[in-house]
């Protein structure tokens, strides 16, 4: 017998209870967990190979039928569920390969993934130091490297990770609130000024679902509008302010965004500040996708006063490439979200410990139980240093001027933003046969031109890249370069593979 088919046999008669921590059987504890890196390392072996697709794409009836992903009544045994787990790889999308551009989130760090690794198994909590004391401190350490970056005092800046951007914005948004209106903790929005606040038109929805979720509605949530590149209109902003003002509501917030999700435009945070500065309103950046900017030397330009804000939101797990999830809320003013947050439970957040009870955060979260999210970015910043990450958002920023000048220069593509100022670019493909038709012929059938060609894309299994519409636009697509491993050639491939697909369309 050979020695996988004595693997094979082994665990085809052990069941989760028979090896640890139910069982003292380390034979077969090491032998399921073997087994379980041999199938990680062969995915992550394919998932950086060219050769190999990035998904073997089924509709979901079919799906069904490839994969169990029922709840049995009786326990499966290891090799049943080894199976599983090489099935569930195989039938995913590899989002770590070089030729995925769908997402911001995308690649796969390895330095990054051991510390998720080493994370998983150490299990803990993050609300406070007598179970987390490693972490708690790492969690700071890493977010005075962020703070400095910013341009903040670390000695009075103040911030907590959280389960995306989304929640750190919601963060940021209920900070404001309790700065202006404390008593809004207790009694909710009863005798306060009916309050709004501004983001601009391209800014991530979930500032609007940050009013919906506080009480203060979605609607008083007011979207400004941006210039043709999708920067917010400054002066749009301020008249809707006095508009507010004068229609006896309370404005207390504007968010600007660093990195939008469409255009990858930064607005302009200077002008923003200044207006926020004379309407007394909190300053908020959302630099989710931006704020690894911030790292480069040559670039950092693009939030220049960023440290004017009152909160930042960072996602690490975007441009700095951690694992998902990695997003922080970093705020200038320290203590605020420990009033704004704090409940203060006996069975938690006792006073008198016997260390620094301050060390114990989970009283600044909205929510109890915190997962660890700072060790992988800790790991994968030690692995680079300042220099390396300098390096790795240059390169990026590299590729994407690349990019934009093969796009300018091959026949059938339209950039939407002629000049992009950050990682995303926006274009169309007009296939040859409409490229002669009347425009708004070619602009309506262009609404369905990006859809089949990502079909196509999704059909061979050979790259993915987003589309959408926008304002008065048809479909187009929306390309990210920031997966560290993306070179030339991969730029070079997908262009010719669209042009290869959008002229085969019927």
């Amino acid at each position: 017998m050979s020695a996988s088919e004595e693997s094979d046999a082994m665990l085809e008669h052990l069941i989760a209870k028979e090896i640890l921590p139910q069982s003292a059987n380390w034979e077969g504890t090491e032998e399921f967990l073997n087994r379980i890196i041999q199938v990680l390392l062969k995915y992550i072996k394919d998932q950086n190979d060219r050769d190999q697709k990035i998904l073997e794409f089924h509709h979901p009836d079919k799906m069904q039928m490839l994969i169990d992903t029922s709840i049995p009544e009786k326990p499966e045994n290891l090799l049943k569920l080894v199976k599983s787990c090489e099935d569930v790889l195989r039938l995913g999308v590899r989002t770590g390969h070089p030729r995925f551009f769908n997402q911001i989130s995308c690649g796969l760090d390895l330095v990054s993934m051991a510390g998720e690794w080493l994370t998983a198994t150490a299990n803990t909590n993050m609300f406070t130091y007598e179970i987390a004391p490693v972490f708690i401190l790492m969690e700071k350490s890493v977010m005075t490297r962020m703070w400095e970056a910013i341009g903040w005092d670390p000695e009075k800046a103040d911030g907590i990770f959280a389960p995306g951007g989304a929640i750190a914005n919601l963060y940021a948004m209920n900070a404001a609130r309790h700065q202006l209106w404390p008593r809004s903790k207790h009694l909710g929005m009863k005798d306060i000024p009916t309050l709004c606040c501004f983001t601009s038109e391209d800014s991530h929805y979930s500032i609007k679902s940050a009013a919906a979720v506080l009480g203060i509605g979605a609607d008083y949530c007011f979207n400004i509008p941006t210039d043709k590149v999708g920067k917010m209109i400054p002066e749009a902003l301020e008249a809707k302010i006095i508009e507010c003002k004068k229609e006896g509501l309370t404005p207390f917030f504007a968010c600007c965004t660093a990195g939008s999700t469409v255009y990858g435009a930064f607005d302009p945070l200077e002008r923003v500040a200044d207006i926020c500065e004379r309407h007394k309103l909190w300053f908020h950046v959302d630099a989710a996708w931006g704020g690894g900017m911030l790292l480069s030397p040559e670039h950092r330009y693009k939030l220049a006063g960023v440290e004017r804000a009152n909160s930042v939101t960072w996602n690490p797990h975007k441009l700095m490439g951690a694992l998902l999830q990695c997003s922080a809320c970093l705020f200038r003013q320290d203590g605020l979200l420990f009033q704004c947050n704090q409940m203060s439970a006996d069975y938690l957040f006792q006073q008198d410990k016997p260390y620094d009870v301050s060390f114990d955060t989970g009283d600044k979260a909205i929510q109890c139980g915190r997962h660890n999210d700072v060790f992988k970015l800790w790991l994968m910043w030690k692995s680079k240093g300042m220099e390396g990450y300098r390096q790795q958002i240059n390169k990026l920023m590299d590729l994407a001027n690349y990019f934009t000048r093969r796009i300018k220069e091959t026949e059938g593509f339209q950039l939407i933003v002629e000049n992009p100022e950050f990682l995303n670019i926006c274009f169309w493909y007009v296939p040859s046969k409409i490229r002669n038709l009347e425009p708004a012929e070619v602009r309506a059938r262009l609404e369905k031109i990006a859809p089949k060609i990502k079909a196509g894309m999704m059909q061979r299994g050979t790259t993915m890249v987003g589309y959408q519409p926008d304002k008065q636009r048809p479909n187009f697509f929306r390309m990210i370069i920031s997966n560290q491993a993306i070179t030339r050639e991969d730029l070079d491939f997908l262009i010719k593979e669209i042009v290869d697909i959008g002229e085969s369309l019927e």
